[in-house]
């Protein structure tokens, strides 16, 4: 039998279009560095860099970004969930899940384990880094609720911590912009499989109405407890449109690609829809840059 390498891959850079990479399908062409270990990241890290995970809540410039755009691979896109027994008490603490973990994937595994406390985050096309960057998640859960560790990459230097020592909150983690989530260790709860299902049932039915099509997501945090969703909609923006960009006609929150869409046209609606509710609306997507 032929034995398995334990070769890292060669740290690969290449100029490709973002668009390939966004949820939303818009992106112009940028230096792309794909890393799968710590000194490869480091390596990528010297320069001006941007983060790119799953490209939910992201809306790319159609020139690009002059920055490096760095993609976790290797180690940072494996996943243990074996129980550490020395980390454990009552709840189910995991190894190390890498930053660059398909979240959708990730629930999967984790609901056929019948282990609870993310099964709120279900429907997110996001990886596990990003997805914890901005405490992603819906009114069923959200990423904080499963998390015992996170390992970040700064500047300086890798950090471990625990989720006590940030400044965590809605669709936030208080973890600096250029601060890189590359690992995490989940803080679960024993459950079953059809239980972690039930509550999975029940977020992707509240999801019934949001648009199939090409989107980044919701583009406002909602505003002191009231849905931005209902703003839009009471305003008569449903179906606005700037060239190949329209508010969806299912969901007022979301802006949806028809086809062909530019990031100029999205920001185009999101500048008429605050000019049109005369309020600063906190946006949950991204921009780059």
């Amino acid at each position: 039998m032929t034995a398995l390498s334990t070769e890292v891959p060669a740290l690969k850079v290449e100029r490709l279009r973002l668009a390939r990479f966004t949820t939303l399908g818009v992106g112009g062409t940028s230096e792309v560095w794909t890393v799968h270990n710590h000194a490869q990241l480091a390596e990528a890290m010297r320069a001006p860099y941007r983060v790119l995970g799953g490209g939910s809540n992201l809306v790319v410039a159609d020139e690009g970004v002059p920055e490096r755009v760095i993609r976790l691979s290797g180690e940072f896109a494996q996943t243990d969930l074996t129980r550490d027994h020395a980390l454990s008490g009552e709840e189910y603490v995991t190894g190390w899940v890498g930053g660059g973990v398909p979240l959708p994937g990730l629930l999967r595994k984790l609901q056929k384990l019948g282990l609870s406390n993310l099964e709120g985050t279900v429907g997110i096309p996001a990886q596990v880094g990003g997805a914890v960057w901005m405490n992603a998640g819906t009114r069923f859960g959200e990423m904080f609720d499963g998390l015992h560790t996170l390992e970040i990459v700064t500047p300086q230097g890798v950090r471990v911590v625990s989720p006590a020592e940030l400044q965590w909150g809605y669709r936030q983690s208080g973890i600096p912009r250029g601060h890189i989530v590359t690992r995490v260790r989940l803080k679960l709860a024993p459950s079953t499989p059809q239980a972690v299902q039930d509550v999975m049932d029940q977020a992707d039915m509240a999801r019934k109405g949001q648009p199939k099509m090409r989107t980044p997501g919701c583009a406002f945090k909602n505003p002191g407890g009231i849905g931005a969703g209902k703003l839009i909609d009471d305003a008569g923006l449903k179906g606005y449109r700037v060239g190949n960009a329209m508010i969806s006609h299912e969901h007022a929150n979301f802006i949806v690609n028809l086809g062909g869409a530019r990031a100029e046209d999205v920001q185009a609606i999101l500048d008429h829809v605050r000019r049109t509710l005369n309020t600063p609306l906190e946006l949950e997507y991204e921009l780059w840059p």
